[in-house]
């Protein structure tokens, strides 16, 4: 009886302590998760009530920011940043440069930060904090519905039509294709446009050439890690 005894003490133990540290992992995993959306929020304390960013205070937490993205009415809005040196550094550090799964809104190297490349392209995490939210254009409806992107420099505003988002495989379109050879990218923009995907809305009805600029908004597609989720959109004004 005396073994027992000592043997369900013991268990108690065990178990005790288990569930002790089953509960401090849940607050670490909690403490971290509320982090990362403070963080996600006071990014947004950037911009004024018109939508208009302060560059000049971005710039002095971060000089590695260069643009501000929003597509209008929608919840996505995020600063732009491009590394000089480590040209995926953002892929997992945030705007104060702290160590964050989602990442940031940014640029490679490849592209210049004039937005004056054939092809600008603009990569964010597959998060709800970040370009996760792009997926909403996987609904006709939204897709319909929200159409604008506004590009904030420090000294003008570009806005471009979104006229095409499907999924497509992972490979680098500015190591793929030389956007600026003219028959490179209107062939490019022939095989956009030919997309007959059940789950691509592609506008057939918006002029796209090989002498337009366009961005395209990249991100991931959950448990296809061989896919990329896109957004394009061409300069209107």
């Amino acid at each position: 009886m005396p073994e027992r005894k000592t043997v369900t003490h013991n268990m108690k133990k065990i178990r005790t302590w288990f569930l002790t540290l089953m509960l401090a992992a849940a607050a670490f995993v909690a403490a971290a998760c509320g982090t990362q959306t403070e963080t996600q929020k006071e990014v947004q304390d950037f911009v004024d009530e018109e939508g208009k960013p302060d560059f000049e205070a971005l710039q002095e937490v971060n000089p590695d920011v260069y643009a501000w993205i929003t597509i209008t009415d929608t919840n996505i809005s995020f600063p732009v940043l491009q590394s000089a040196t480590d040209t995926a550094y953002y892929l997992n550090h945030n705007l104060y440069g702290e160590e964050d799964d989602n990442g940031c809104i940014y640029t490679e190297l490849y592209n210049h930060k004039d937005f004056n490349d054939p092809n600008t392209v603009i990569y964010g995490r597959n998060t709800d904090a970040m370009f996760g939210r792009l997926h909403q254009f996987a609904d006709r409806d939204f897709f319909d519905g929200h159409r604008e992107i506004k590009i904030e420099l420090p000294d003008r505003t570009l806005t471009y039509q979104i006229f095409a988002a499907y999924t497509y495989d992972n490979r680098h379109l500015i190591a793929i294709y030389d956007f600026w050879d003219e028959t490179v990218f209107s062939q490019y923009l022939q095989d956009v446009f030919a997309i007959r995907e059940m789950d691509a809305f592609i506008d057939d009805s918006i002029e796209v050439t090989a002498q337009d600029k366009i961005i395209t908004l990249s991100t991931g597609v959950t448990g296809q890690s061989d896919k990329r989720y896109l957004v394009q959109a061409v300069l209107v004004s």
